[in-house]
């Protein structure tokens, strides 16, 4: 186990590039994980493609826990993840013989959301901490109109749950009159048809058919997200099973270089640098 920390320290401590091996061992790359890293991944694979025609590279949702499962069975060459790798995880992993290394590669917002013709625009961690464990139940106890709240929220493979669980709920359990959905995108559309609903994605998913509400009188933004002042922002990772080589570190170096982090902010996310 002192050998797996050392590993996980010494990659954490590496925030930029992956040392360099363009002798490419293989021609394609599986990613499986998290539908919040689903739009960077999947935008910086096509711009990838573009410039490198001989490979191929499949991309797959299903949430960050299901990307380390992947990573883990050794069904895929890069996992996913919107939260950092649990102990329990990396145990699972050392008994099959692999190594997980993470790479950050961007920076996330989770943003509560709710129907745009719905007046609420702030809520305190407390008051969604209470909506989430359906102790506050009607819009007017939190400066809203006279409804009931629908909850929705991520189910329990999402790394996105895991981080508003730790950061909201303070790991209460969620109602369970909730409605978990299985991505981001499922959340934005419930939400968008609802006019009593609220929800939470990440803020490369905010888009004109669902309000964004302010956390602590916070709005989500670059600048708030990497000051501290927005209370809800994590990393977003790529793992990989011990250092990468050939092309996935190639593709990797691609994410985190100065080109790859255009397309990071391009996305709505937030780039390291």
């Amino acid at each position: 186990m002192v050998r797996i920390v050392k590993i996980l320290i010494l990659s954490l401590m590496c925030l930029t590039l992956v040392g360099w091996n363009t002798a490419f061992a293989g021609k394609t790359i599986v990613i499986k994980g998290s539908t919040t890293v689903l739009p960077i991944a999947q935008a910086a694979a096509e711009t990838y493609m573009k410039s490198h025609p001989e490979v191929n590279i499949s991309i797959s949702g299903g949430g960050s826990g299901n990307g380390i499962k992947a990573l883990v069975d050794r069904s895929t060459d890069i996992a996913n993840t919107s939260r950092f790798i649990k102990p329990k995880e990396v145990d699972l992993a050392i008994k099959n013989g692999v190594y997980p290394v993470p790479h950050r590669i961007a920076v996330d917002a989770i943003v509560p959301i709710v129907h745009p013709e719905n007046p609420v625009n702030n809520l305190t961690i407390e008051q969604m901490s209470l909506i989430y464990q359906g102790k506050i139940k009607n819009w007017k106890d939190v400066g809203g109109k006279k409804m009931q709240i629908v909850v929705v929220s991520r189910d329990t493979s999402s790394g996105t749950y895991e981080v508003w669980q730790k950061k909201i709920l303070n790991k209460a359990k969620v109602t369970p009159r909730a409605q978990m959905q299985a991505s981001n995108g499922a959340v934005v559309q419930v939400v968008s048809k609802n006019k009593y609903a609220i929800g939470y994605i990440g803020l490369g998913y905010l888009d004109s058919s669902v309000k964004a509400i302010a956390v602590n009188g916070a709005n989500a933004s670059i600048q708030t997200a990497l000051s501290g002042v927005y209370p809800i922002a994590r990393p977003l990772f790529m793992f990989t099973d011990g250092w990468p080589k050939g092309t996935v570190a190639d593709f990797i170096n691609f994410v985190v270089s100065p080109k790859g982090q255009v397309i990071v902010k391009k996305e709505g996310y937030i780039p390291l640098y």
